[in-house]
């Protein structure tokens, strides 16, 4: 039994000096070839300086491709050259092109605000006035209740300057399609005509009401949730009119930003729909998104 014991503890030991040289020699092997790296990197590092204050960075001489393809020098200073290249043609250009457009600025300034004018809104819609019959136009469309003025309902939605862009125009409203603050703005130009040649006590009397009735604009919105159409906006003008001229013509014109829901409906209202004068150009009606 004891030359077994001795003989389990003989190869114990055996087996402890193994793994310490082997630990000793991977260790040893470590630190040479970390030695060595080191000793590379900074031979390299030595040898690219060395490239530097050696070589013709201005172009002087210049090698082919095939000469120095296997110099490390040479592959040094061609990649410094490409960065210098690179880094020179980026800023010449900006400074190029800071100036280009200075100078069209000075002299073309309408051309550089057309470049930086803002894209159309997503979400808007510019209606104008279009011709309608004589009997719709004198009695005007019927808002609803407890709704003043006449609304205008013969608004022109695609032709000419007006257009719709994800807005819906129904019998004269603007219907809009989502949630967020919008600018709504209207214009009414009121035509007056005075009649011709002589005139009977009536029509007198009736020509002398329609010169000192106020001009109004109302701008009304519809939500679903309450019956009844809300007054967002109110214009009134009064203005003397000449009996001596032919015509007399006043415009309103109003705006205001306004939170609006989806499928919120907007609708002008004016006191007198005959009067108005629905040129694209005099009368319109538009809004547009926000935010």
């Amino acid at each position: 039994m004891a030359g077994g014991s001795s003989g389990v503890s003989f190869l114990g030991v055996l087996l402890l000096a193994a793994i310490l040289v082997q630990t000793v020699a991977v260790t040893v092997t470590v630190l040479y070839f970390t030695n060595v790296l080191n000793t590379m990197k900074e031979m390299f590092a030595r040898s690219s300086v060395s490239c530097l204050t050696r070589a013709d960075l201005r172009g002087g001489h210049v090698r082919s491709s095939t000469e120095g393809r296997g110099d490390p020098c040479w592959q040094v200073t061609q990649q410094l050259h490409i960065l210098i290249e690179k880094s020179l043609s980026q800023r010449y250009q900006r400074e190029i092109s800071s100036a280009v457009r200075d100078e069209v600025s000075r002299v073309l300034p309408s051309l550089v605000m057309e470049d930086q004018a803002p894209s159309r809104p997503k979400v808007a819609a510019h209606v104008t006035g279009s011709l309608a019959p004589k009997a719709e136009r004198e009695g005007g469309g019927s808002p609803g209740r407890r709704v003043q003025g006449q609304k205008i309902s013969w608004w022109e939605g695609h032709n000419g300057l007006a257009f719709l862009q994800e807005v819906r125009l129904v019998d004269g409203e603007l219907v809009v399609p989502r949630p967020g603050l919008y600018y709504i703005y209207a214009q009414t130009y009121f035509r007056h005509t005075h009649p011709e040649g002589e005139e009977g006590e009536e029509e007198e009397e009736e020509d002398r009401e329609q010169r000192g009735r106020p001009m109004l604009q109302y701008v009304y919105k519809k939500v679903s949730s309450y019956p009844v159409p809300i007054l967002l906006m109110k214009t009134s003008r009064t203005s003397c009119w000449s009996r001596d001229s032919q015509f007399s013509l006043h415009s309103a014109h109003q705006g205001g930003l306004f939170p609006l829901a989806a499928g919120d409906h907007l609708l002008v209202t004016v006191s007198n729909a005959s009067a108005i004068d629905m040129d694209e150009r005099s009368s319109f009606f538009g809004a547009f998104l926000v935010s």
